[in-house]
């Protein structure tokens, strides 16, 4: 990767990402893999309550419960990697693999998504760097609203790209507000 921006970006990804993954390790040490019986919808709609709690901070600048608002763009960032794990597997009626198995599919997700990341950061040279973190925010929850009208229409996108796009630019909105949150302390605004 010659890019010097691409290479920063590409870092600071692999930065956020270790910690999203060492959540996911540990909450499936504690929980096993039971998020596999979850259909994509479930999941898109956990992502929603998230990212609708992250969109009511910013708008108001406060908050009842006593958790990290970073907390849930992580959560995001792993759910959504499940999401597509879901897409690509299926939900299962019960938990269906071992830990190991899941990290596995886990870092597929993460590795597919990274790749298109750096697609687009390219494509639209680092565009993200001068967006408002709120603003990312409500793509997410437009990309969420889009899938959830797909779920509704049996998963049919007639002139839009599916889910699974959808999905992954959630994840990487995601990651990009953590570098800007976590690594470049930009405030939540």
């Amino acid at each position: 990767m010659t890019n010097p921006k691409a290479a920063k970006t590409s870092a600071q990804y692999d930065q956020i990402v270790a910690r999203a993954r060492d959540i996911f390790r540990r909450k499936t040490a504690d929980y096993g893999p039971t998020w596999r019986i979850l259909r994509p919808s479930a999941l898109t709609d956990q992502m929603y309550i998230k990212a609708k709690r992250l969109r009511t901070i910013q708008e108001t600048g406060k908050m009842l419960v006593d958790e990290d608002p970073r907390d849930a763009f992580y959560a995001l960032v792993n759910y959504a990697a499940m999401a597509l794990v879901q897409l690509d597997l299926g939900p299962a009626d019960e938990p269906d693999m071992s830990p190991a198995e899941a990290k596995k599919h886990y870092l597929e997700q993460i590795r597919r998504s990274k790749e298109l990341m750096l697609r687009k950061t390219t494509d639209y040279d680092e565009a993200w760097r001068e967006m408002r973190i709120s603003s990312m925010t409500d793509l997410i929850l437009q990309k969420l609203l889009r899938i959830k009208q797909m779920e509704e229409n049996r998963g049919q996108a007639r002139y839009s790209e599916g889910p699974e796009g959808n999905y992954r630019d959630i994840l990487n909105y995601a990651v990009f507000s953590l570098i800007r949150l976590d690594l470049e302390g930009e405030p939540m605004d």
